[in-house]
């Protein structure tokens, strides 16, 4: 199965049709009505003017007095998925975005992109939160087995298993990297079952539930990369269970180089600002710690790493504030930024 995927990866690349097949796939995109987003009382609700969830797969919220949250459900019956898409909450639709949480009975919410916080109320109960913090916006991860890992640790706490209701999936937007991940999981698990993929197809079905997943060919491109790597993992491939498993080592004992690399950039009505942060490798998923980790080091480099970790960490608990103040500086003196699919 893996190896016809890997055919036609070569062939997109060889001759260089990613950009031709990603407009075919966004030609090819049915188009619903999504009204809802639009009356007046919800424009505060959705982060970007362009990206609205289509009235017939929106969750809604229950027992409120406006039930609208930029959020949708993604059903894929062959691979008995289900994701729940959907922006990174703002100032004033946090309270909604864990309602939601709370109602569709989430084990999972899985972070793309950075930080959101929550409240409890009487009942507990208790949902898992994955965050994955190396993947700029618009970009793709450095590599597919540094996210496969990733995704294989939220894959393992059985979160998003049928059992439990819908892992929810956001990045900024939810459409960009949420659409990768749900994607390529999506994937992984038809060839698990012995199912034939069509990938553009899959992404247009899916493209049905909520409009712009995937928004750049580079992401495109990736999503094949990682759904290739994976499936040759699940069918045991040597080769790349050993590259996994020396990843893993790497990220166990981070390197001592502190310089700084741009890892995400924003756009704000068409500029882009550049945010540098430190490297956070041993602070990553790493995934797979059954089959792949080795943890036999000495007790005295454990605790050489724990102290480069903590100090890199509060260096970049400083420069995310720096970041964040520039930002808000930013944003007071221009209009709500326009997210075009590109």
């Amino acid at each position: 199965m893996s190896a016809t995927v890997e055919r036609e990866f070569e062939e997109l690349d060889a001759q260089n049709r990613w950009h031709e097949l990603y407009l075919e796939i966004r030609n090819e995109s049915h188009d619903y009505p999504h009204r809802v987003a639009k009356f007046p009382e919800n424009r505060n609700r959705n982060r970007y003017r362009d990206v609205s969830p289509y009235d017939h797969s929106r969750v809604k919220l229950q027992n409120a007095e406006n039930d609208y949250i930029n959020a949708s459900l993604v059903d894929i019956e062959e691979a008995q998925r289900s994701y729940i898409l959907t922006q990174g909450p703002l100032p004033n639709t946090g309270c909604h975005f864990w309602l939601m949480v709370w109602q569709q009975k989430t084990k999972a919410v899985v972070m793309l992109n950075r930080v959101v916080e929550k409240e409890s109320s009487g009942e507990t109960r208790t949902i898992s939160h994955f965050h994955y913090t190396t993947w700029p916006d618009f970009g793709v991860p450095e590599s597919p087995a540094s996210f496969l890992n990733f995704l294989f640790k939220v894959r393992e706490s059985g979160s998003l298993n049928p059992e439990h209701g819908p892992a929810v999936i956001h990045c900024s937007a939810g459409i960009g990297r949420s659409g990768t991940f749900s994607l390529v999981d999506t994937c992984l698990v038809l060839m698990e079952k012995g199912d034939d993929i069509n990938i553009k197809q899959l992404l247009l079905n899916m493209r049905k539930y909520r409009m712009g997943l995937i928004q750049t060919p580079d992401q495109l491109r990736f999503s094949y990369m990682t759904i290739i790597e994976g499936g040759k993992f699940i069918k045991g491939d040597s080769n790349i269970q050993k590259r996994w498993k020396e990843l893993s080592k790497e990220d166990l004992c981070p390197a001592f180089d502190h310089s700084p690399t741009k890892i995400m950039t924003e756009k704000y009505n068409g500029n882009r600002i550049g945010l540098e942060e430190e490297k956070l490798t041993g602070d990553r998923y790493t995934g797979l710690s059954s089959k792949m980790q080795d943890t036999t080091e000495e007790n005295s480099e454990s605790v050489l790493r724990k102290r480069i970790r903590e100090d890199r960490k509060a260096n970049t608990a400083q420069k995310v504030q720096q970041m964040k103040q520039r930002l808000n500086e930013t944003e007071r003196k221009r209009k709500r930024p326009r997210l075009t699919d590109t």
